[in-house]
């Protein structure tokens, strides 16, 4: 029976590099395999890249309105499908993994989804907090923090500076922005800089 698969980490915890391989290990055998990924998610335009340079073009963009379920059955109609391969599931709806859901289910295909956990506030994505109530496997990619800890958090970098304010999407192909992985004690003690020189901003 098919299943659907989370496979979570921070950033740098390899998530796209194991999706490509996990691709290339299903064709090398002759298994068909698509993969997508969410239109909101501007880096790398219609490919996914992985930091470590290896890259693939994606089958299929989607966007908040598109119906996953559908969109699957209307490509089995000209080949079938082993497993479907979906990176940066933060940003799907909830709606979006139900669908998936119905896809493992209705058509016995693997779905392994990549993604984060939560974002830079430690708030769940809708797509992820979905996906760890309904998965039927779910699976922790882990990485270091740069104090050699284990790291659990995702933290946002403006101009060099930590943030811990903004929208929850900001998309890191912009040079200003970047995202890092921490421990939480590395995490806390950069929001309490930040906080402290907001008070100090204020009083000022």
């Amino acid at each position: 029976m098919a299943k659907l698969y989370f496979r979570y980490g921070a950033m740098n915890s390899g998530k796209t590099t194991n999706l490509l391989q996990v691709a290339y290990n299903f064709e090398e055998r002759g298994m068909n395999t698509i993969i997508i990924k969410p239109k909101i998610d501007t880096k790398g335009e219609d490919y996914i890249v992985s930091r470590i340079g290896a890259k693939r073009k994606v089958d299929y963009l989607v966007s908040d309105e598109d119906n996953l379920f559908e969109l699957i059955e209307s490509h089995l109609e000209k080949e079938e499908l082993k497993a479907v391969l979906v990176d940066e599931v933060q940003f799907l709806k909830k709606e979006q993994i139900d669908e998936l859901m119905q896809v493992v289910v209705r058509d016995d295909i693997a779905i392994m989804c990549f993604g984060l956990r939560t974002d830079f506030k430690t708030n769940g994505f809708e797509g992820s907090s979905r996906l760890l109530e309904i998965a039927h496997s779910i699976e922790e990619m882990k990485t270091v923090c740069f104090c050699g800890k284990k790291a659990m958090f995702n933290a946002r970098r403006v101009n060099g500076e930590f943030v811990f304010d903004g929208d929850q999407v900001e998309i890191d192909d912009k040079a200003e922005v970047e995202y890092l992985s921490l421990c939480p004690e590395c995490y806390y003690k950069e929001l309490d800089k930040y906080n402290k020189s907001k008070s100090l901003i204020k009083k000022i």
